[in-house]
């Protein structure tokens, strides 16, 4: 069950919950308040009987007395302390005794003075302020009946109990609370889906088009907190997606590059090198020099393909990690003499000026010879690559800091400022210069110099490189002393 429709459920239920239960408060009220109405005029008759009772008690112990004027005159105080007028009837029907002297004597109906039940008495009353109520004057405690007291009495006291709030108050109480809830529920329900299914589901969505590979939908969440975390989280995959995408995009089509100009730069060698072959086997070399000169261009050529080989193996085995490198304790002159002799003719061929080290510093250092006489060939052959004949290229070594530091200079065109950052990078070959006659893409493979990168440090070393376009370029890499 997705969060949706759970929450959706729950929300339901407890509205439907909080339903029952005001309408069972309802069903309680008012059973509740009409059993207190029908008891309402009980309470009503008792006051009216506390309120008379003093004047009734004195009529009963004296009703056979009222002619003597002091037990009237006892009689009307009672009346006047309650200020209530009252009136004795006889059994007769003849007003004995009252609180206005000129009604007594006078003969009344006693069907109709006569009312003890309340109700009655509020009917016949019909909105009038006071009220006429009788209660029978007993002669003993077991006595027969000797008259009837009529009492006037106000509306107020009859009235002056009022009916109880409770209920009331207890059912607004429910209403009240349930509304509440009711909007306390609705308030969690809207914040949940405002700030959980929402955004959930727009998180769905961007991991949906991550998916299907659309890496450039932003992710926006504004909110800081866990669901900001996460969307913090799923845009920074998106973005090493998208940089590992690109990245994975260009080195297919670096590949695809390298395996064309590889096909290329071994093509041209290898016809080269057949053609001076059928041309010596024809018997085309006439004497010995014009031989010596075409082995001499075979070597050369033969020499190309074979670095070009060398380099296609370093670079598989750099891509496998498995890039071979077995430094050994040596010295560092006679190592370094070695791989550099031969650079002067190489150099010198091409019409250009060459500066040996002089004299190289005889220091122990940890070097594997052939893999360094590997990065030498390619810093020289880059080198060769932006140089003119009348330039020159200039190699010095020194110790400096602990540190075994060679440098190879060139006064050749330099590298361009956008091509700076990537001169590490494998298969880039670099930008054409400002010249009108310079190639577009400079030949090679773009493996030289990652290789001698690789190289330099699985001997814990560091290269780098300075560059000024159009003056001259230096690289310079450092080996550890033992």
């Amino acid at each position: 069950m997705s969060l949706h429709n759970w929450s959706t459920r729950w929300l339901k239920l407890s509205l439907a919950i909080l339903l029952l239960i005001l309408l069972c408060s309802l069903g309680l009220f008012f059973p509740l308040l009409a059993s207190h109405s029908s008891n309402e005029s009980a309470p009503m008759i008792n006051q009216v009987r506390l309120k008379v009772n003093p004047i009734l008690l004195e009529l009963e112990q004296n009703h056979d007395r009222l002619a003597h004027p002091v037990v009237q005159e006892r009689i009307r105080e009672a009346a006047s302390k309650e200020n209530i007028p009252f009136s004795y009837v006889g059994l007769d029907g003849l007003i004995k005794l009252s609180s206005v002297s000129s009604s007594e004597g006078t003969l009344v109906n006693l069907r109709s003075v006569l009312h003890y039940n309340l109700a009655d008495v509020l009917q016949l009353a019909d909105g009038n302020e006071s009220l006429d109520i009788a209660f029978p004057v007993m002669g003993s405690p077991e006595g027969p009946q000797v008259g009837n007291a009529i009492f006037t009495v106000p509306r107020s006291l009859v009235f002056a109990q009022k009916p109880s709030t409770v209920p009331i108050f207890l059912l607004v109480a429910v209403i009240i609370l349930s509304l509440l809830l009711m909007f306390l529920l609705y308030t969690i329900v809207r914040r949940i889906k405002e700030q959980m299914l929402t955004p959930v589901k727009q998180l769905k969505h961007h991991a949906e088009s991550i998916l299907k590979g659309k890496y450039d939908e932003q992710i926006q969440y504004r909110r800081t907190d866990e669901i900001g975390d996460l969307y913090a989280m799923l845009d920074l995959m998106r973005m090493e997606l998208m940089h590992l995408s690109t990245q994975r995009i260009r080195q297919e089509k670096a590949q695809k590059e390298l395996i064309t100009n590889i096909s290329h730069d071994l093509k041209t060698p290898i016809t080269t090198i057949k053609a001076y072959i059928d041309a010596i086997s024809q018997g085309v070399c006439e004497d010995e020099d014009t031989l010596k000169e075409y082995l001499d261009i075979m070597q050369i050529h033969t020499d190309k393909t074979a670095r070009l080989v060398e380099d296609l193996l370093v670079h598989a085995l750099h891509e496998l990690g498995q890039i071979s490198v077995e430094p050994q304790e040596r010295y560092s002159r006679s190592v370094f003499e070695n791989m550099l002799r031969p650079i002067a003719h190489i150099v010198q061929s091409h019409g250009l000026t060459y500066e040996q080290p002089s004299p190289i510093p005889d220091v122990l250092i940890r070097i594997d010879p052939v893999r360094m006489e590997q990065v030498i060939s390619n810093l020289v052959s880059n080198a060769l690559k932006h140089t003119a004949p009348g330039d020159y290229i200039r190699i010095h070594a020194e110790v400096h800091s602990g540190q075994f530091k060679l440098t190879i200079t060139d006064s050749g065109r330099g590298i361009q400022a956008q091509d700076m950052p990537f001169v590490f990078e494998r298969y880039f070959r670099g930008g054409s210069s400002s010249s009108p006659y310079s190639t577009p893409i400079q030949e090679g493979t773009g493996l030289g110099l990652s290789i001698c990168k690789s190289i330099i440090e699985a001997h814990g070393g560091q290269i780098h490189f300075s560059s000024k376009n159009g003056q001259e370029t230096l690289f310079q890499f450092s080996l550890p002393l033992c």
